[in-house]
């Protein structure tokens, strides 16, 4: 970190006490649908052995099975944040802005961390923004095929379907018959769902009303309970099924350098009596994980 002996002490201290007050190193909004891990170099190899084999009957003779091994390369992208506060402000005694700037520095690294995990799920249907699953395809895809697995036919964890009750069991019912690489049924209890703004009313009516909405006969709602969240950043059509109690998530949020002050300078060129600059800098990425984890209803 380099910073300029001409910035006045008590300023670096504060930037740097504001900041830090406001740093997260893990990102609680978004922890239903995506993980952070740390990074010790500039690029990783992310290795999964996959399923363990199952239990075959002996017959005599040993049969042998084996782990199918899976692999992605992540590589951290760089982010920054400058902030800068004028000489006057200081001397005038308003300092409290440079922490209030800070503090809410740190607040947007967090939040920008939230929004691409968001935005990362609802491009997860392309490779364009976020790159491609494990296996090659896109997160969302139907053409999902794990090299050497013991099931044939390609699994689709992608469909084109409004959100209604009849919709998400649909939905739900398909999610539940993925296969891991062994051939066996992965059990993932699909637990939350990911709405725009424009269904949250029906989110709340699939997700907390103990009775069918779309029905006058007082039908239970086997779905009641189910947690949901709204994020602007979903297409307005777009819903996402996602089992979001497992230890692994969709969402994969490479981090190579936490959120942290790089640098700090006075420019006395400027006006309004020069400018004191701080710039805080972070480099991490987002990354899809395993794919059976989240079934895109609808784009």
């Amino acid at each position: 970190m380099t910073i300029s002996g001409n910035i006045p002490q008590h300023l670096v201290v504060a930037a740097r006490t504001g900041f830090l007050v406001a740093a997260q190193p893990e990102v609680p909004i978004v922890t239903p649908i995506a993980q952070s891990i740390d990074m010790n170099a500039r690029s990783i190899d992310l290795v999964d052995l996959g399923a363990a084999p199952m239990p075959v009957e002996s017959k005599g003779a040993t049969q042998k099975r084996s782990f199918i091994e899976k692999t992605l390369t992540v590589t951290p992208k760089n982010w920054e944040i400058t902030v800068g506060i004028s000489y006057n402000a200081i001397k005038d005694d308003q300092t409290g802005t440079l922490e209030r700037k800070a503090r809410a520095a740190g607040e947007n690294f967090r939040l920008h961390m939230s929004n691409q995990a968001f935005k990362a799920l609802n491009d997860g249907d392309a490779t364009t923004n976020f790159g491609a699953c494990y296996d090659g395809a896109a997160f969302f895809a139907a053409t999902h095929a794990d090299k050497g697995a013991e099931y044939s036919t390609a699994q689709d964890n992608v469909s084109a379907l409004s959100l209604s009750l009849d919709n998400l069991e649909t939905v739900r019912v398909a999610s539940m018959t993925f296969k891991q690489d062994q051939g066996e049924y992965t059990n993932y209890n699909y637990d939350l769902l990911v709405v725009p703004p424009a269904y949250e009313r029906m989110a709340a009516n699939l997700c907390v009303n103990p009775q069918a909405y779309d029905t006058p006969n007082r039908e239970i709602n086997p779905y009641s309970g189910m947690k949901y969240i709204v994020s602007p950043q979903l297409d307005s059509t777009a819903w996402v099924l996602v089992a979001s109690s497992m230890s692994i998530k969709p969402i994969i949020i490479a981090i190579r350098e936490q959120p942290s002050l790089q640098s700090a300078w006075f420019d006395p060129e400027t006006e309004d009596g020069g400018m004191y600059y701080f710039k805080w800098y972070a480099r991490y990425n987002h990354f899809y994980g395993d794919w059976r984890l989240a079934h895109l209803g609808n784009t």
